[in-house]
């Protein structure tokens, strides 16, 4: 398994793994329409993020993404990994954790302060994964008004 940064060329691939990723942990169906140029933009403007693919045998199984949120606190870029997406048959063969590691790595080249993420409450396979990576709670909570997907307030 090999992991590169994506490139415009593999916009296609992104954009159904996105689809993919919103509707198995969100149940969310994303308006393509919106989504292809939302990824389109990333490859256009580097400072919105980077894409990341893991291959086997050439192909794309899995990917992240990694935008940047300047800390003043800390004078640094936390890289905050994002639209993480493995194929279902790759599950639980060492495919993020590969794409993990890798961007930890370049994370501490480039001289970020940390690496954060947000993971859906729901989700305790994922959240399982980070933890045995060495991702602990943060003493934050996340809060947001989301202009786009609207969804079911439950409980």
């Amino acid at each position: 398994m090999n992991v590169r940064p994506a490139t415009p060329a593999d916009l296609e691939t992104i954009v159904r793994f996105n689809a993919a990723l919103a509707r198995e942990t969100e149940d969310v169906a994303l308006d393509e329409k919106r989504l292809r140029p939302g990824v389109r933009a990333v490859f256009d403007d580097p400072r919105r993020g980077r894409y990341f693919l893991l291959e086997d045998d050439g192909r794309p199984i899995a990917q992240l993404l990694v935008t940047f949120e300047w800390s003043d606190w800390r004078n640094g870029d936390f890289w905050w990994i994002q639209s993480v997406y493995v194929e279902r048959a790759h599950r639980r063969r060492g495919a993020y954790r590969a794409l993990h590691e890798h961007v930890v790595s370049a994370a501490r080249v480039a001289g970020a302060c940390g690496v954060r993420l947000y993971v859906e409450r729901a989700n305790g396979a994922a959240r399982a994964v980070y933890e045995r990576l060495g991702l602990a709670a943060a003493p934050y909570e996340m809060l947001e008004t989301d202009f786009v997907i609207r969804r079911e307030r439950h409980g």
